[in-house]
């Protein structure tokens, strides 16, 4: 049996870039003009493990994100991975969404270019770091999840062995499809992309959808459908200072605890 695969992807600002983010005092958004876009490492795990899953047993990965047209970019890098078809999510109404948001315009999205047997996440973002939207996407969906995937095994052809991390070690489960899974960074090393990946990925299906293109609740989107708004933002003043201490070993290490708890660091 082949399987249809989506895998929901974010690009998120380089962390090249970082010092150059600011946030815009009237909207509290982070202001990303002029700031390059990759794509979210942990979502290149779960392109990934699509991709593995298509080798082994054949099938289709389709990868979705709700972003700017300007996406497109990091959309050709994961069809150059693999990847059969891209769909990007873009509308001036979808700006402001929080992870409810979000996942509730994934949801629809899959919803109008599926039905899947799979969906593979990242388990989060590098930009935002909830954890909150495999969980939520799954919920809209009204399928099984699974977070923090680091082996998928199948039994049948609609059963699925999963190892998930746990705190303090991992845990078995049995979890049949359709459902989503959040998988983690060392379920697998992401491939890099070759000279044919990138040539072929021009030649390959993506496509931009709007508010009118797809089944959807104008209440349920954007900063209207989004029950957690920022209050206020305040970017920390960071002050770095180095001090050189000289000496003996025995005497910079005295030197070093007297400066530590001056500084009230504690030393235990």
């Amino acid at each position: 049996m082949s399987y249809n695969i989506a895998v929901c992807i974010k690009p998120v600002p380089d962390p090249d870039f970082y010092d150059k983010i600011t946030i815009d005092p009237r909207t509290k958004r982070i202001t990303r003009s002029g700031i390059p876009a990759v794509i979210n490492p942990a979502d290149k795990n779960a392109v990934e493990a699509a991709l593995e899953i298509k080798e082994k047993y054949g099938g289709k990965v389709t990868v979705i994100t709700m972003a700017p047209p300007n996406a497109e970019e990091n959309m050709r890098e994961v069809l150059a991975m693999g990847a059969d078809a891209a769909y990007i999510l873009s509308d001036r109404e979808f700006g402001g969404a929080d992870t409810l948001a979000t996942s509730y315009t994934l949801a629809q999205g899959l919803k109008k270019i599926g039905p899947f047997d799979i969906i593979i996440t990242g388990t989060e973002s590098a930009d935002g770091a909830t954890t909150q939207v495999p969980a939520q996407l799954a919920q809209w969906l009204e399928i099984p999840h699974l977070w923090g995937v680091k082996k998928i095994e199948f039994i049948n052809e609609t059963e699925l062995k999963v190892r998930a991390k746990i705190e303090g070690g991992s845990i078995e489960y049995f979890i049949k499809l359709p459902a989503l899974l959040a998988v983690s960074r060392e379920i697998n090393r992401p491939r890099y992309t070759t000279i044919m990946g990138i040539k072929g990925a021009k030649k390959k299906p993506l496509t931009i959808y709007g508010v009118k293109d797809i089944d959807i609740d104008l209440n349920n989107i954007g900063l209207k459908g989004s029950p957690t708004q920022a209050g206020a933002v305040n970017v920390p003043s960071i002050d770095r200072k180095c001090k050189k201490l000289r000496g003996e070993p025995d005497e910079i290490a005295d030197l070093l605890i007297r400066e530590l708890t001056a500084a009230g660091i504690p030393l235990e």
